[in-house]
């Protein structure tokens, strides 16, 4: 689609051709305009390029939303907006990235909406909102929060609401040089209509959904390389004189000192000397939420809580900032336990070993079935890592990664599976090094209070699992879970009548 426009017009080409390569890159990533295969990204593009001021403007499902204004009301708050006449929110301040290799986009939008009728029974809100897509495929997750029968806030993260199907959307422009993707075809997911407990069946349509993305830069253009002018090269300044020492002059003299095969050849450029570190990281935040509300978790063997994380102390490292490499070995165990829910999980002896953007997380499981060692338990994304030593200190921060097979499977009980999937996002990690003696490690490096940024955008439907154990977790211990008061109120508003809500305890 592009690509005439750019050949065809050079003078266009000139004036707009960053802006055109930014918005031809999110086209492709969002599989609106042309396949994937044939849109590579634009020659010179960073791996990821962000995204700003998104905006979904999304109703969720029109009969529920007039079911619910008729028998109670609808809530818009945190940035989120309602159309008038009781239409659909628009959910702002989307941020997110596209990935120039794999064309897949990423968006979280501000805003949440409440339902709420029949005097309370009935208190539903939809937070968090995001879009994910890959091709032609997307997806829309959201939290959902209700009031288990104490009237204390439950909350299931993430899940999987909508499946959208952006084949036939093709790209519109908008103010800035957004691009808008209008009335994308969504329906309900497997574990949607899980949560409407078959009032709805997979696949059932629900509202479309409109997304605008805005490039937040456009990526940058490889400079062509200035050849030098004829009058650049030095004019020689007459003949050298002849001396004795026919060497060149900045060649070293002899020193008539033989070296011994036994002195130590000296660092490699950039390998450096680790005299202390630390690896803080607190696995999953939505883990560890399901873990307090039932159980306890404890650290041990060298691990220290770090407000609602982990701190893991220094075994042994190897860093090269030049080669950007690194192999490092953590001390320290953490334990989640759960007994009414039979999960007892210790991970210990992490790892992290990483070349240039792409690295790995490696630990041992230990289960009372038995213990795993060395699993490669999460991908990590290094590339915007920056090895660069400030004051002594070699920063890694807020590393994003995400389950590997290995890892998810890790989680696996005998009844269900596991409730993770490969590629599912859990906390960043937060790496830190000193490489010069007498410098102290930073504090505050990731106290979960802000220190290090938590990306939890994993689960989709259940979590929380028992490795071994003999039921499947549920989502949040609620007595009250959301997926009936879901079901309850699907089925009152496709019946169109007011009645109350029967809410059933979900059985494991």
């Amino acid at each position: 689609m592009p690509a005439p426009l750019l050949t065809s017009r050079p003078a266009l080409r000139r004036r707009r051709s960053l802006a055109l390569a930014a918005a031809v890159a999110t086209a492709a990533a969002l599989g609106a305009a042309v396949p994937a295969a044939a849109a590579p990204a634009p020659e010179g593009a960073p791996p990821q390029l962000e995204l700003k001021d998104g905006t979904l403007d999304w109703g969720f499902r029109e009969s529920f939303r007039k079911y619910i204004a008729a028998a109670g009301r609808i809530t818009v708050a945190d940035g989120a907006k309602q159309a008038a006449a009781g239409g659909a929110f628009t959910f702002t301040g989307g941020t997110g990235t596209y990935d120039t290799a794999t064309h897949a986009t990423g968006n979280a939008f501000k805003g949440s909406v409440r339902f709420e009728a029949h005097g309370g029974v009935l208190d539903i809100k939809l937070s968090d909102l995001k879009v994910a897509t890959t091709g032609a495929k997307g997806a829309i997750t959201a939290d959902i929060t209700t009031k288990d029968r104490a009237g204390k806030d439950q909350v299931e993260d993430d899940v999987a609401l909508a499946d959208l199907d952006l084949s036939k959307v093709r790209p519109g422009s908008g103010a800035g040089g957004a691009m808008v993707f209008k009335d994308i075809p969504a329906a309900l997911t497997k574990a949607g209509a899980a949560a409407f407990n078959g009032q709805y069946k997979e696949g059932d349509p629900l509202d479309p959904a409109t997304l605008t993305v805005t490039p937040a830069t456009a990526p940058d253009r490889p400079k062509p390389s200035e050849k030098p002018k004829p009058s650049d090269p030095p004019k020689p300044s007459g003949k050298p004189e002849p001396s004795g020492d026919t060497r060149p002059s900045d060649a070293p003299k002899p020193s008539g000192r033989r070296v011994s095969p036994s002195t130590p050849a000296p660092a490699p450029a950039g390998q450096a000397k680790v005299s202390d570190g630390r690896l803080t990281w607190g696995l999953k935040e939505s883990f560890r939420r399901y873990i307090n509300r039932g159980g306890g978790i404890k650290a041990a063997d060298g691990a220290k809580k770090n407000g609602d994380l982990f701190d893991f102390s220094l075994g042994r490292a190897d860093l090269d900032a030049k080669a950007r490499t690194l192999d490092a070995a953590f001390k320290g165990s953490v334990n989640f336990g759960y007994p009414a829910h039979q999960l007892d999980m210790t991970f210990s002896d992490l790892k992290v070993k990483a070349t240039g953007g792409k690295g790995t997380l490696v630990l041992d499981v230990t289960t009372p079935k038995g213990k795993k060692d060395d699993i490669a338990f999460a991908t990590l994304d290094l590339s915007r890592a920056d090895y660069t030593a400030k004051d002594g200190v070699v920063r890694l921060a807020a590393v994003p990664a995400a389950f590997t097979a290995e890892g998810a499977a890790a989680f696996a009980n005998d009844t269900t599976g596991s409730m993770y999937k490969a590629g599912e996002a859990i906390d960043p990690l937060d790496l830190a090094f000193t490489v010069r003696d007498g410098v102290a490690l930073p504090q505050g490096s990731g106290t979960g209070t802000g220190g290090v940024p938590v990306s939890d955008t994993a689960p989709s439907g259940t979590v929380g699992s028992s490795v071994g154990g003999a039921a499947a977790l549920a989502a949040t211990g609620s007595a009250t879970p959301a997926g009936a008061l879901l079901a309850a109120a699907g089925a009152v508003a496709a019946a169109g009548a007011a009645m109350l809500f029967a809410v059933r305890r979900r059985r494991a």
